[in-house]
């Protein structure tokens, strides 16, 4: 048997669980959630990276759905919700192949059914508004782990990709992370500030999570995890799941993407951005300037990296499709997990450390949060502090 063979008899059994996929605004984007136009139970490949057929391929048993709004949006709250929205109703347009998950037990029993376990995730605490109410309200709708910022800083966190406002967390931004621990919806260190990371790790009773983030010493970017706080998971019991962007997973495309970043901002887009007339300006870009090409082996490096950090039970896979204009050759769209698994083997991994990497992490860390939040709710009852009481100066 081939390790590709390998790698998809295992994921048959273990299939993956990824942190973070942004389906739901690539359907915002293109077609405005007009799921006709973008018919995910037929082959989209032209247009997204994920469509069910492809699931299937990958392996895929667990999916959490990132309902992501940009930062600079006016009205982040609505197009939270906006976002949520498009979920159920793909969870509900395509119930025989996905099926909502809340809790560890769904995902298991997704598993048990075949079906793919569809759980969400908030990208950035701008979509809360400095609101625990609102955060409460996310989770009720089953929004179930919450980046703390995204590119830009909230007035309570800073993203790694801002200047430093408040050096890390505030006295709210603990209370958010105390109040996300009361209600069992997992912290989600992905794109905060280093120093962000390591007070959300001192604040935090739960188990924490990386989206979808990978290692800052093997790709030094400040969107990757520094060894000191990889070095915390165990003690934490949380995971890093590695993610696949080229410009986070190869020291060369860090280079080549802020040139394609600033070039996006010249013809008026967000660098973000993955419209048509945006990946025509990435195109003619790249046309002039190739750009560097990641590869599975680049993104295996990191697992390596990682696994001598953290340790094996404390990583996972988070891909960002649809979330980035381009992939590593090999990982080109959600199909292609096993080309990682079969790699993975090919360096020795063993069945019970893929198992882990692939189902077993994701399902403990997230069923640890709910032990957790049943603990919290027996001594404390919601917060109903204000960004303006706690962080008075």
């Amino acid at each position: 048997m081939s390790s590709l063979e390998e790698a998809r008899a295992l994921l048959r059994e273990f299939p993956v669980v990824d942190g973070h996929n942004d389906l739901p605004w690539a359907l915002r984007e293109q077609v405005r959630y007009d799921l006709d136009a973008r018919d995910i139970a037929t082959d989209q490949h032209t247009h997204l990276h994920t469509d069910i057929p492809r699931l299937r391929a990958g392996g895929v048993g667990a999916q959490y759905w990132s309902v992501y709004v940009r930062s600079d949006l006016p009205d982040a709250v609505p197009a939270t919700l906006e976002q949520i929205d498009c979920v159920r109703q793909l969870i509900a347009r395509y119930g025989d192949d996905l099926r909502p998950a809340l809790t560890a037990a769904d995902m298991e029993a997704g598993r048990r059914e075949g079906r793919i376990a569809s759980l969400m995730g908030a990208e950035g605490g701008h979509s809360i508004a400095n609101s625990l109410g609102t955060l409460r309200g996310l989770y009720a709708l089953g929004v179930r782990y919450m980046t703390l910022t995204h590119n830009d800083n909230v007035a309570w966190a800073d993203s790694a990709t801002d200047e430093p406002g408040v050096g890390g967390l505030s006295e709210f931004g603990r209370e958010v992370v105390r109040e996300m621990n009361r209600l069992g919806m997992l912290v989600d260190l992905s794109h905060v500030a280093a120093t962000t990371m390591r007070h959300a790790l001192d604040t935090s009773v739960a188990p924490v999570i990386f989206s979808h983030s990978s290692s800052r010493a093997v790709c030094d970017h400040p969107r990757n995890i520094p060894d000191d706080v990889l070095e915390r998971l165990p003690g934490n019991g949380g995971m890093a799941m590695v993610t696949f962007v080229p410009k986070f997973v190869l020291q060369a495309a860090v280079d080549w993407t802020a040139a394609a970043d600033d070039n996006m901002r010249v013809h008026g887009f967000h660098p973000l951005a993955t419209t048509p007339e945006a990946m025509k300006i990435h195109r003619a870009f790249e046309e002039s300037n190739p750009r560097p090409v990641a590869t599975v082996p680049t993104v295996a490096d990191h697992l390596d990296h990682m696994r001598e950090v953290a340790g094996i039970d404390h990583l996972g896979i988070g891909g960002d499709y649809d979330g980035t204009a381009f992939t590593p050759d090999g990982l080109g769209d959600v199909s292609t997990y096993p080309n990682l698994i079969a790699e993975l083997l090919d360096r020795r991994w063993s069945r019970d450390d893929l198992a882990k990497l692939t189902w077993g992490n994701a399902v403990r860390v997230l069923g640890a949060a709910e032990d957790v939040a049943r603990e919290v709710q027996e001594r404390r009852g919601a917060s109903n502090a204000m960004l303006e009481e706690l962080d008075l100066t």
